[in-house]
């Protein structure tokens, strides 16, 4: 698993504050926003505004306020988020890690001026356009979970049930035109990614849906097509340290970072 991937996995086990939750919140009210206003306001006809609402509505986000998001989306509720235009940022970390960053801004001078201080205060520096983004792919991911009774809690499964999901799941997987899964977990459950095409995602999502599979959540994302090994703890803690002053910004979306890391080296360095 890529080491972002563990690195996402490790945070999404921590306990979140009111705070952090109002500012995941407000980025995922912002791609409702867009997807609203990049085509019709109504999710049966728009993939990426129902990719967003679902989002939002696994995040706890209340109807009304998804429903205003799309108002204003659709402009019925005034210029809110007109302005808004979707930017990739693109830097290194300390030790040369690739990282690219996905914003939705109105005003590029402050993001830019916000992430060029995250970076030089953690080791790193904002790069120009296109010096790490060729070593990045993007793909469609559906993200599943699986239901863990008590009784599976307590005993050990065998290789070969293991090996009998795998099949149902890689089975359902090609019908859907993936082209890889990855089996991980989420705050101890069962869990897997599956990845294609962006331009396949809806009809993979739909598939994994009809074949009974519990998708999650569906997202665009950039994977990276070689990684840096990061073992010195003093790097470590810099880097993850950078990771956070990134994702806390109000403007940015997604962070991206081309690293592999121990996953003891990770909690410790974030602890």
């Amino acid at each position: 698993m890529a080491g972002h991937s563990k690195w996402a996995n490790i945070k999404r086990q921590k306990a979140r504050v009111d705070a952090v939750k109002g500012k995941v919140f407000t980025k995922i009210s912002r791609e409702i926003i867009v997807a609203a206003r990049s085509g019709v306001p109504d999710p049966n006809a728009n993939f990426q505004l129902r990719t967003a609402i679902e989002k939002a509505k696994a995040a706890g986000i209340p109807n009304d306020n998804i429903d205003r998001a799309i108002a204003k989306g659709a402009g019925k509720l005034g210029a809110d988020g007109a302005a808004l235009e979707s930017i990739r940022y693109e830097g290194y970390g300390p030790g040369g890690v690739a990282v690219l960053i996905e914003a939705l801004t109105d005003n590029r001078n402050r993001t830019a001026a916000d992430l060029r201080a995250a970076f030089s205060k953690n080791g790193g520096n904002l790069g120009e356009t296109g010096c790490v983004n060729w070593m990045f792919e993007q793909k469609g991911v559906a993200m599943l979970s699986f239901a863990v009774t008590e009784s599976s809690r307590r005993r050990e499964r065998s290789a070969a049930t293991l090996q009998l999901d795998e099949d149902a799941l890689l089975e359902a997987s090609l019908e859907g035109g993936a082209e890889s899964y990855e089996i991980t977990e989420v705050e101890d459950t069962p869990a897997a990614e599956v990845f294609t095409q962006i331009e396949n995602l809806e009809t993979l999502s739909q598939t994994l849906k009809e074949r009974g599979y519990s998708v999650d959540q569906v997202e665009l994302r950039w994977i990276p097509q070689n990684t840096i090994e990061v073992t010195d703890p003093d790097q470590a803690r810099l880097l993850l340290r950078l990771m956070d002053a990134l994702e806390d910004l109000d403007d940015v979306q997604t962070v991206t970072a081309n690293f592999e890391m121990a996953e003891e080296l990770m909690s410790v360095s974030m602890a």
